[in-house]
């Protein structure tokens, strides 16, 4: 393995002849590159043959750190870089058997039982790591519409020059997801906007670009754009490969998709060689990645609600990525995953039929993935294959949804329960630029 050295250079996704690289330093604190762009790695290097082979008899935090270290370049020292890993992924991410050829990766065992936890965790040890010696404190901006906002919270909580600005489109998320959003204090500041999560986004993306501001204050982002996020996002992929490698069979991975940073992970993890079949970008009625698979037209609307609200994206801020890495070809898009999108009432009667037939409880999110990953199995090009789907939150998360699809009720883990006793703690805000922006400037 080389030592560590700092050569790694990130690029726009809008600067398409590479002539304004960053370091990761730059990539992850700034989140957003000057252009408006995402970040992404120059190169992605290949994981050894011998590694690969060796993943099923390999614990996690130690793949983890291989595939961090060849998408940071080494940048960070190797005792650092181990710590930042093992300290992300202290929790299980089991593979579980809902019924014959399909399984779920549970990722709702962290803090704030969310897949989420896996991204944010990493990052802010991340940026903590970075800003320690800074005497000017961080402000990190993060659009939610639901998991995001906690995971972020828990992650950045009372972490020493960092403050985080969250903002979530008011009635759009779970009230629970509210509570772990807004009950923190501190260094943790939430915005309750009056518009819908795209609102959200769009107005940390003004922040993160006005130039006046960042002046000022050093701004960066703690959604997917930010490609500290990303990185993470890859690893839970392993996991699933490792624990299904040895039925023998092609593995097809059904991804509950909103703003597309997991299935953006899951293509840097394949990218690396790890030999995943094909992957099933599953989503609710904000269909506009599966509508640009069928149409060759990528076309953004405004979001629509629904009982999978941590979905509700109408702008999926990662399609830059992916277009980059595949050259924005349709032909490769293809090669890579298929589109699929469903209906509440499907989401729905899915979480009921599951439940009853095998006794497994499906979130909103896993059940969009499950319909999804049961669609592509049943192609011909992907029969006799495994599928497995990312469970991406705790169904007592998004209570009143799981309630009505089970027809039971749902048991509340105790640090969902510790949430729900806490003061909410929200600026209301409405969805003007201006007026988050002050709120921003304190």
């Amino acid at each position: 393995m080389p030592a560590f050295f700092d050569t790694m250079n990130y690029y726009s996704t809008r600067d398409k002849l590479h002539a304004h690289p960053a370091t990761l330093e730059e990539a992850v604190l700034k989140g957003l590159a000057p252009d408006g762009g995402l970040y992404l790695p120059e190169t992605i290097e290949q994981l050894s043959k011998e590694l690969i082979h060796s993943i099923p008899d390999l614990p996690l935090s130690l793949i983890a750190y291989e595939v961090a270290a060849k998408l940071t370049g080494y940048t960070l020292p190797a005792d650092v870089l181990q710590r930042i890993v093992s300290e992300t992924i202290d929790f299980p991410l089991p593979v579980v058997p809902i019924e014959n050829n399909i399984y779920s990766l549970e990722l709702f065992h962290g803090p704030t039982m969310a897949f989420k936890d896996v991204g944010a965790r990493f990052m802010a040890r991340l940026m903590a790591w970075f800003v320690s010696d800074s005497t000017e404190p961080l402000k990190v901006i993060v659009a939610t519409s639901g998991d995001t906002g906690s995971a972020v919270a828990a992650g950045f909580f009372g972490v020493q020059g960092i403050e985080v600005i969250i903002i979530y489109p008011k009635g759009k998320v779970s009230p629970l997801q509210e509570k772990q959003l807004t009950t923190w204090g501190g260094n943790i500041k939430a915005i309750e906007l009056d518009g819908t999560f795209d609102d959200c986004q769009r107005i940390a993306k003004q922040l993160l670009a006005d130039k006046e501001l960042n002046s000022r204050h050093k701004l960066t982002s703690a959604n997917s754009i930010n490609i500290a996020r990303l990185i993470p996002q890859s690893f839970y992929y392993f996991e699933a490969y490792a624990r299904l490698v040895h039925l023998g069979k092609p593995i097809v991975v059904g991804v509950p998709s909103g703003n597309f940073g997991n299935l953006t992970g899951g293509f840097l993890a394949k990218k690396m060689g790890l030999p995943i079949d094909h992957f099933v970008a599953a989503t609710n009625a904000n269909d506009i990645v599966p509508h640009y698979l069928t149409t060759g037209n990528f076309e953004p609307r405004k979001s629509v609600q629904t009982v999978s609200n941590a979905m509700d994206v109408g702008n999926p801020s990662n399609f830059e990525r992916m277009s980059a890495i595949f050259g924005e070809s349709l032909i490769e898009f293809k090669a890579y995953f298929s589109g699929f999108s469903c209906t509440d009432s499907q989401t729905i009667e899915a979480m009921h039929d599951v439940y009853m037939r095998t006794g497994y409880e499906l979130d909103p999110h896993g059940a969009v993935g499950y319909l999804g990953l049961k669609a592509a199995l049943a192609m011909p090009e992907h029969q006799n294959k495994t599928g497995v789907l990312l469970e991406t939150a705790h169904p007592a998360k998004f209570l009143e949804v799981a309630e009505l699809a089970l027809s039971k009720k749902i048991r509340v883990p105790e640090k969902l329960q510790a949430f729900a006793q806490r003061q909410k703690q929200a600026i209301p805000c409405s969805n003007d630029y201006a007026d988050v922006r002050a709120i921003v400037q304190g």
